[in-house]
């Protein structure tokens, strides 16, 4: 699984709630992006492991493959910004 270098990805879990609110905020910022479940592609979970080097999620892929672990509403909206997707 590797993603479209003009995709914004997110690796993560539906029981995870820092996973929810960055997809919340996405969505409410009407930023396009692929999602993959790590509980439906467990091996997707050593692409993210990979990527960011840490078991934490979300891990948050940018179109420039700069990425975030965990990150707040405002890191996320910030590089969003940076890359004037919003």
């Amino acid at each position: 699984m590797t993603s479209s270098p003009s995709t914004l990805t997110v690796f993560g879990a539906d029981w995870c709630r820092d996973c929810v609110r960055t997809k919340n905020q996405l969505a409410s910022l009407g930023v396009s992006y692929e999602y993959v479940d790590l509980e439906t592609d467990p091996a997707a979970a050593d692409v993210a492991r990979e990527i960011s080097g840490r078991t934490s999620i979300p891990v948050v892929v940018y179109p420039d493959a700069s990425h975030h672990v965990e990150p707040s509403n405002a890191d996320v909206e910030t590089k969003l910004r940076e890359l004037s997707l919003i």
